[in-house]
């Protein structure tokens, strides 16, 4: 026999397979007026009685109703439509879109909001570190799961929007806050051997993609923004371009995106050398595409993918070692420092929020050119002492 409790407290009982049962009024439903009754089960009275009353403390604190009506995946859709699209970048929004379409949907997001657990997260994001990858044929010899960095993401993204669910009152605790992340894979930043650079450019004319890694040595343009230019970008009266867009994969699709940050969005002089070396591409290629480094193929935009591979290839045969196209960007940039470009006028160029972001990401450089500075000054002293 069920144990009666006062209003407002449920009831328990022992059912017949020998678990006990706690039942609860959660609320009443707002078209019929009819009472919502829910249960909590355990294996002892004790362990009832301990979850009922977080269930009645639960049903005081929550819109539990309004939490039924959502899936992990409802919320997230509606968390981004409704917050996260007038709060964070495009760029930033499209890509959170992709997560919640391409991962976080097929996986968990058909689990009730008011349901998921630690556990379920957890599970997740092992497997996209195992098998989260889509396939494609310009990355089918990579690892099929997904790097830590990007495993972080979704779960910043999660977290965000399950921050949001409690702030609403739609769950009492964010599961995202207690899972165990992967420790981030940190590449080492390299640059193509200043000596090597001759080396590089003449495999890179045999190969067809000069034009390409010149401009991107003599700019630290993202790879992206590079793939973006267009001919209306550049103006050969004033040698300067203007970054106003990026090439990106949404889905799978190669596509021009917003640019990363507002700072991003700038104008950049190059030396007259190269804008020459373009202008003489543009002849070459007038008609062919809006794009100044299209696709061969369509004359649309390159995928970014293609172009990584296209490097890889022109290191190999220049018997170079191999480093990311984001390595070419720090090589612009190292240069930049060694001959005197002072660090707000290259934040600037490399599109960076500010100059102590530049500053800390190159530091190494600039330690080791303070150390020249001090043993240059040290020698004018020593003369003078």
């Amino acid at each position: 026999m069920a144990k009666r409790r006062a209003n407002g407290e449920g009831n328990i009982r022992k059912r017949k397979d020998g678990r006990w049962e706690g039942r609860y009024t959660a609320g009443h439903d707002p078209v019929t007026g009819k009472q919502i009754f829910k249960n909590v089960l355990g294996k002892t009275q004790a362990e009832v009685r301990e979850k009922l009353s977080a269930a009645l403390q639960e049903c005081v604190s929550l819109d539990i109703l309004k939490a039924e009506q959502y899936t992990v995946g409802t919320w997230l859709q509606f968390w981004l439509d409704n917050f996260g699209r007038l709060t964070m970048r495009p760029s930033t929004f499209e890509s959170y879109c992709g997560i919640l379409r391409i991962h976080i949907g097929p996986n968990i997001g058909d689990i009730r909001l008011t349901e998921l657990r630690t556990s379920d997260l957890q599970k997740f994001y092992v497997k996209l570190l195992t098998e989260g990858r889509i396939v494609r044929k310009e990355s089918a010899k990579q690892p099929h799961g997904l790097s830590p960095k990007t495993v972080k993401n979704v779960h910043v993204f999660l977290s965000t929007a399950l921050d949001k669910a409690v702030a609403e009152k739609l769950i009492a605790e964010n599961p995202a806050k207690g899972c165990k992340l992967p420790k981030a894979d940190h590449s080492e930043m390299q640059t193509l051997p200043l000596d090597k650079v001759d080396q590089f450019f003449a495999e890179a004319k045999r190969s067809g993609v000069y034009e390409m890694y010149l401009l991107e040595i003599a700019t630290g343009l993202r790879r992206g923004e590079l793939l973006g230019l267009k001919w209306t970008d550049l103006d050969g009266q004033a040698n300067t371009i203007h970054v106003r867009r990026q090439i990106c994969r949404i889905d799978g699709v190669v596509t021009e995106g917003p640019l990363k940050t507002k700072n991003s969005y700038r104008k950049i002089v190059i030396p007259s050398d190269v804008m020459s070396v373009l202008k003489e591409k543009e002849k070459n290629d007038a008609g062919f595409s809006e794009y100044v480094f299209p696709s061969a193929k369509t004359g649309g935009p390159i995928s970014p993918d293609s172009v990584l591979h296209m490097l890889h290839r022109v290191l190999e045969r220049a018997g170079l070692p191999k480093i990311r196209f984001h390595d070419l960007r720090h090589t612009f940039a190292t240069m930049a420092l060694q001959n005197g470009v002072d660090v707000k006028t290259l934040s600037n160029i490399l599109g960076h929020f500010s100059a102590g972001f530049t500053l800390d990401t190159y530091a190494h450089v600039t330690t080791n050119m303070q150390q020249d500075a001090a043993d240059k000054v040290g020698n004018f002293l020593k003369d003078s002492m």
